[in-house]
């Protein structure tokens, strides 16, 4: 990446199986500059998702020295500045914890603590010490420290996991985090499909609503968060992209099975051997739902930011997307104690055919199309200014609705799933 700008990202994660892929492409991805990972509760309890840290990096480590010619496909494993390493929450800003182990395992990556006892780490060995540098500090106070040492507008903050962390950054240091921030980028949410932990509700916000409230709904305490810098990735539009697990046996690795065959180290590559071990729990699972596909969430929350780096200069309006990727703006409510609504949007549906056809129109001039889009459009609102959506780099913006209410950007439209499927595998496991 001679001559071109990194976009420096602090990870905030949860690592369990998606996650541990995004992070696999953002360590393969020379757009980024990595400057920490603040480990947090979620798809497994904070402690077994920090050993997880640990577990791809020695993978990728014994790659490299098994095959050295495959360093420079990863470009931030050894960085001249190693990213720090954190501990965030181990819990929601109210109530209890809730996990999806249920899918990622006790561990999060599928129980391979104890299927694949070859892939555990030492988290006292200092032979990780030139790739990332653990601290004491708070998760907060790492993002802190970090949003203060970096040109204005210049980071930009993965929330992979519960917005936890985040929405304690907001309340402790508010002035900091809206003169200082560039962009957020958060995987979360379900607007008009069903979630993925409970019928309406997707995980990251089930597993703390009262944190995304406060930051994506400008009547929480957080209202102050600059929406205008946040890019909203829910389950609308990542479900759709997919690492079919035959095509990963076809292309990667054909001995890939289930738990009843384990991977075997020998004839594989690390890397290989580590995401093929990862996977078989996985894949079991996702046959038992009906698809046999990894459904990539966090990856392609990741790969929007390897795409759209922070607006240095923007102040107002919806966030400017690159070439191929859309954002419109929504507005919701998030439900946060419901007895079986935890974590749903609830969206003001009741007067939509207006608004909806405005947004549609709008597409349809651009040539953008039916299908996720349309059933993705904007709902009216009673109390929102005005509507817009921005399309590869230009704003559009539609005619207002009564009120004053600010929406959050969503994304809509990505350069598609094939593209993203062929940068996994061209970065991640060298397949051209």
């Amino acid at each position: 990446m001679e001559g071109k700008t990194r976009t420096p990202v602090i990870i905030d994660t949860d690592p369990g199986v998606d996650d541990t892929l995004a992070i696999l492409l953002a360590l393969t991805s020379p757009e980024l500059e990595i400057l920490a990972y603040i480990v947090s509760f979620g798809n497994t309890d904070v402690r077994a998702a920090y050993a997880n840290i640990y577990k791809l990096y020695q993978a990728i480590g014994r790659h490299i020295a098994l095959h050295p010619e495959d360093e420079a496909r990863f470009p931030n494993f050894s960085p001249t500045v190693p990213p720090l390493l954190a501990v965030g929450p181990d819990g929601p800003l109210e109530g209890g914890r809730h996990y999806a182990q249920y899918f990622h395992g006790l561990d999060g990556l599928s129980d391979i603590t104890e299927r694949h006892p070859d892939l555990n780490a030492d988290l006292g060995s200092s032979s990780f010490c030139h790739n990332f540098e653990q601290v004491n500090e708070s998760g907060v106070e790492v993002a802190l420290r970090l949003i203060e040492s970096r040109p204005a507008r210049s980071i930009t903050y993965m929330a992979l996991g519960p917005m936890t962390n985040l929405a304690q950054l907001v309340r402790q240091h508010r002035k900091t985090v809206v003169d200082k921030i560039g962009r957020v980028i958060a995987m979360a949410g379900a607007l008009d499909v069903p979630g993925n932990t409970t019928p309406v509700a997707e995980f990251n916000i089930f597993a703390d609503p009262f944190a995304a409230r406060e930051l994506l709904v400008p009547t929480g305490l957080a209202s102050g968060f600059p929406l205008e810098r946040l890019i909203l990735v829910p389950l609308d539009i990542t479900t759709i992209h997919e690492l079919p697990f035959p095509y990963y046996c076809q292309k990667v690795d054909p001995t890939l099975e289930s738990t009843a065959n384990p991977s075997n180290a020998d004839g594989k590559s690390p890397v290989v051997h580590f995401t093929s071990s990862v996977f078989e729990r996985t894949r079991e699972l996702a046959i038992s739902f009906g698809k046999d596909v990894l459904e990539l969430h966090d990856i392609v929350a990741i790969w929007c930011a390897i795409e759209n780096p922070p607006e240095i200069n923007s102040v107002h309006g919806l966030p400017v997307m690159s070439p191929g990727w859309t954002v419109v703006e929504r507005t919701f409510d998030i439900e946060r104690t419901g007895e079986i609504t935890r974590g749903m949007f609830v969206i003001d549906r009741r007067d939509e055919n207006t608004a909806a056809a405005e947004v549609q129109a709008q597409l349809d001039l651009r040539q953008l199309g039916h299908g996720l889009l349309e059933s993705a459009t904007l709902p009216a609102r009673v109390d929102i200014e005005e509507s817009a959506l921005s399309v590869g780099g230009d704003e559009v913006r539609l005619q207002a609705v009564s009120g004053q209410r600010k929406g959050v950007a969503c994304l809509v439209e990505t350069p598609g799933p094939s593209v993203l499927l062929q940068l996994l595998m061209s970065r991640v496991w060298g397949i051209q």
